[in-house]
C-alpha cells in the first residue's frame, strides 16, 4: 500500500518518526512518503526505522504558499536528493517566518481573553510549532469544544484570531522544488480557495508537476475531476491519507476516512518516469 502524504510530531503530527513507521507496518503501507510542514526533520529521523523495517521511504515536505492572496499548500516529493542542501537553507528562513507568525498568534490569542503563552504552544510543537499547537491548548482549557472550533473560530484565514505569516508565493514554491530536483504537487486540491480547474493555465504555467488528487477530503467525485484534470494538463498524480496521529483519528494512514483512500500500486512508478 502507498501513502505520500502524512505528518510526524516534527511538525503538526502526534507520532514520533520512529512510531510513525511502525504505524505503516501495521497498516501495511510499504511505501510512505514524510511530507512535514517546512522541514525535513521528521523524514531525517525516519530513515533508519524504515530501513529496519523494509518500508520505503519517500522525502517529501508541505510547503505553505500564497495563492491569490490565500493560502495553499504545495507537496514537493524528491525521488533523488541531489541538490537538496540549497533548498535545505531556504525552508530555514520559512521556519523563521513561523516562529514570528507565532510569537504575534500568542499575542492575539491574549488580546482576546485567552490565557495562552508561546512557551505553551512551543512545548507541543518545538521548532515547528503551528496553529493546531494553539489549538489544542484551547481545547484542553475549555475555551472550545474542538479542534474544529478553535479554527473555525479563531484561527482560520478568516476568523477573529488569525494573524498573517509571510510566505512565498505558489510560483516561487514550485520553483524552489524543481531546482532542487523535487516534484511539485497540489497538495488537497479540494482546499483551494478558488476553482481548480479555472486556476490550472495559472498553475501549470507557473511549472507545477502534479495535483494530489487522492486524498482524505476527497470523495468520488472530486477524485475523478482531479484526475480528469491531471490528464487533461499532463500532469502526474500523487496521493495520501494526510495522516496526523491523533489529533485527526478519522483519518487512517493508508485508507484515509473510511477506507476512502485507494492509491493505485502503479503511482510510484509514474512518478519516477520523469520526461
Amino acid at each position: 500500500m502507498i501513502d505520500l502524504h502524512s505528518h510526524t510530531n516534527e511538525s503538526d503530527g502526534t507520532c514520533s518518526p520512529t512510531e510513525l513507521i511502525q504505524e505503516a507496518v501495521r497498516a501495511g503501507v510499504d511505501v510512505l512518503g514524510i511530507t512535514d510542514h517546512d522541514n525535513f526533520a521528521g523524514y531525517d529521523q525516519a530513515l533508519p526505522a524504515a530501513a529496519e523495517a523494509g518500508v520505503e521511504l519517500v522525502c517529501g515536505i508541505e510547503l505553505s504558499t500564497q495563492l491569490h492572496g490565500h493560502s495553499a499548500h504545495l507537496l514537493g516529493y524528491f525521488l533523488a536528493q541531489d541538490g537538496l542542501a540549497e533548498f535545505r537553507t531556504w525552508i530555514l528562513d520559512l521556519q523563521e517566518s513561523r516562529r514570528e507568525r507565532n510569537v504575534r498568534l500568542a499575542a492575539r490569542l491574549r488580546e482576546l481573553g485567552f490565557d495562552i503563552t508561546l512557551e505553551e504552544a512551543e512545548a507541543r510543537g518545538r521548532g515547528m510549532t503551528g496553529r493546531p499547537h494553539f489549538a489544542q491548548i484551547m481545547v484542553e482549557k475549555g475555551y472550545v469544544a474542538n479542534l474544529r472550533e478553535a479554527f473555525d473560530e479563531y484561527l482560520d484565514e478568516s476568523a477573529k484570531g488569525y494573524v498573517y505569516r509571510r510566505e512565498p508565493l505558489l510560483a516561487e514554491g514550485v520553483a524552489k522544488i524543481r531546482n532542487a530536483g523535487g516534484i511539485a504537487s497540489l497538495a488537497h486540491p479540494v482546499r483551494v480557495h478558488g476553482d481548480v480547474p479555472s486556476l490550472m493555465p495559472e498553475l501549470c504555467e507557473a511549472g507545477l508537476d502534479a495535483l494530489e488528487a487522492y486524498h482524505s477530503d476527497h470523495g468520488p467525485r472530486e477524485t475523478e475531476m482531479y484526475l480528469g484534470l491531471a490528464r487533461r494538463y499532463g500532469l502526474k498524480v500523487t496521493g495520501g491519507s494526510d495522516f496526523h496521529g491523533a489529533v485527526k483519528p478519522g483519518v487512517l494512514l493508508g485508507t484515509g476516512c473510511a477506507g476512502n483512500l485507494r492509491i493505485p500500486r502503479n503511482l510510484m512508478e509514474q512518478l519516477r518516469a520523469r520526461e
